[in-house]
């Protein structure tokens, strides 16, 4: 049977792969069009984007969920739900494509998250979705997590393409407090309104806070003129924090963790309610587009839930990068559908510009324009996605002859990398753990670990391949089954490899210590008068050597990172 399976569709790979061996499968069609845009004779519409952190596939009432989102679960019914669309395991990756609509391994950013401490943004070079905005006449807002890095000042919001900016740099901090850690030993305060560091504002809860500052920029903003409005949500990230108001909706719920997660995204789905409201109040509403994703899969440790689906953040199994994703329009010509397109995160960045008519060329472009997919459900010009390839993450002491016999001399298999071609999913290396965890197989106490339905893998495994399609949950390897497409795939690979930069993932650096800026997370790199070796330059670097040799500063930061989190009993 399964030799059947694998005869049947080889010859499909092998004409997905022929059509798109000269662009790495960027092919147009007539939904991949560039230069005019989608609303032809009428104003730009008006697109909201909102990013929610760590929502797992089975964390949203239409998905079954035991956590209330009656907003949500409305918006999507009335649009267009994604139900093959494709993110990043983690934060910044998800983040990265987004702005850029490039694959992680054409922006050097392969390797894991943008620490707090470490000098490392977004190229420079290359131009973001904010920017291209701006340039067509929009008003580009953006409130929330960044997570893009901010060594320097032109690494910030406001310095690639966003004209105002209320949010956080880093990856996670109190939802209250906005202290924020990187290790034990660094901690400082991170809520920046503008490029100033927004004290007055402590003590709001995150997403409330968030939402009010948006409410605010509808108010404010000339209906006449396009706007983009990123509503980036840290939520619900951990820490695990939430207004009681909100949590006394699951006092039910026995598993506290779940509690607080599922509470986080109640709140969640209110604010963005609120939202909506404010778009008809101010006149907005009807022509807008308004796209909500989640950046990865749930962290089933922290609350979340990717049930049904295999494995969960941090893996490229379907339970860290399919995500909860849904287009809620006027403008959409199709309403109330649910879509089975292959969609990937990068794709946003072209069809946003497509529907601002600011796409000048899809040159270098990773994504595709997939709108009129969505809108009107024409064939999506994506065939394939190439969720990464992250050589960084090869261990030393993987040997190599062995790697490359896995990978039949085209690919070594101990690099962590995950491809999806057609219906078929290749994934190498160490691509994170793949169990099944149903959400309700986490309870408080002994318990905690029964029921979970632990993966077998022998040992020196390093090569998986699944039928999507046929087998969403990933529970049939087919990888011996099917050489032929295994080799395929590896082929793939091993072309995109080809085009990729080299992974940026410098050593952190001792001069991002808050300690060293007045408490708060800011910039450090390219600061007017840093350049000359200055009195306050060596001050620095002398404060520097002591706080690294300083035992007792070390201690002490710990504390500090440990009474934040220890200042609410809603925080897990």
């Amino acid at each position: 049977m399964r030799e059947g399976i694998c005869s049947e569709l080889f010859l499909m790979v092998g004409v997905t792969l022929l059509n798109g061996i000269g662009c790495l499968g960027k092919h147009k069609s007539t939904n991949d069009r560039v230069g005019t845009g989608e609303m032809e004779g009428s104003t730009p519409p008006h697109l909201i984007f909102i990013m929610v952190d760590d929502q797992g596939y089975g964390d949203i009432g239409y998905h079954g969920s035991d956590i209330y989102t009656p907003v949500l679960d409305q918006l999507a019914e009335d649009g267009v739900k994604l139900e093959s669309y494709y993110v990043q395991p983690i934060c910044s990756p998800s983040r990265s494509q987004l702005m850029t609509g490039r694959y992680q391994i054409h922006t050097g950013l392969q390797h894991s998250i943008i620490r707090s401490r470490q000098p490392l943004c977004l190229p420079p070079d290359i131009s973001t979705l904010p920017e291209h905005l701006a340039e067509a006449g929009y008003a580009t807002y953006m409130v929330g997590k960044w997570h893009l890095g901010f060594c320097r000042p032109s690494c910030l919001p406001t310095g690639r393409g966003f004209h105002s900016f209320l949010g956080t740099l880093t990856g996670s901090g109190d939802h209250f407090s906005y202290q924020s850690c990187d290790g034990a030993e660094a901690c400082g305060f991170d809520l920046h309104d503008g490029n100033r560091p927004a004290w007055e504002m402590t003590g709001n809860y995150s997403t409330l806070l968030y939402i009010e500052r948006v409410k605010q920029i509808l108010r404010s903003h000339n209906p006449q003129k396009p706007l983009f409005l990123y509503l980036s949500l840290q939520a619900a990230h951990t820490p695990l924090q939430v207004p009681d108001y909100f949590l006394h909706q699951y006092d039910s719920q026995s598993n506290r963790l779940r509690r607080h997660y599922a509470a986080m995204l109640s709140c969640l789905d209110d604010g963005v309610g609120q939202v909506v409201q404010e778009l008809k109040t101010r006149g907005l509403y009807q022509n807008s587009v308004l796209i909500y994703s989640s950046d990865n899969g749930g962290q089933p440790l922290s609350g979340g839930s990717n049930w049904p689906l295999r494995g969960g953040k941090g893996t490229y199994w379907e339970g860290g990068i399919r995500a909860v994703g849904f287009v809620h329009s006027p403008l959409l010509k199709r309403k109330g559908i649910v879509s089975k397109a292959l969609i990937h995160v990068s794709d946003w960045f072209p069809t946003l510009l497509g529907l601002a008519g600011a796409l000048k060329s899809d040159d270098g472009l990773d994504g595709h324009n997939v709108w009129r997919t969505i809108s009107e459900g024409l064939v999506s010009p994506r065939t394939e996605i190439l969720y990464n390839i992250d050589p960084v993450s090869r261990k030393p002491e993987e040997p190599y002859d062995k790697a490359l016999l896995n990978g039949f001399g085209i690919w070594d298999t101990a690099v962590r990398a995950a491809i999806r071609v057609g219906d078929w999913k290749l994934l190498t290396g160490n691509v994170g753990d793949g169990d099944w965890i149903p959400p309700q197989a986490l309870p408080d106490g002994r318990e905690r670990w029964q029921r979970l339905e632990k993966r077998r893998n022998e040992p020196g495994k390093s090569v998986w391949l699944f039928n999507i399609t046929a087998d969403p949950y990933e529970r049939s390897d087919l990888a011996e089954a099917c050489p032929e497409v295994v080799k395929h795939l590896l082929i793939r690979l091993a072309e995109y490899n080809q085009t990729a930069v080299m992974a940026r993932n410098p050593p952190d650096d001792p001069m991002a210590d808050p300690e060293l800026h007045g408490g708060v997370w800011t910039p450090w790199l390219g600061l007017e008068g840093q350049e000359g070796g200055n009195g306050e330059d060596d001050g620095r670097k002398e404060k520097i050597m002591k706080i690294r040799h300083c035992k007792l500063c070390k201690l002490k930061a710990l504390f500090k990172k440990v009474g934040s989190r220890l200042q609410r009993n809603t925080l897990f």
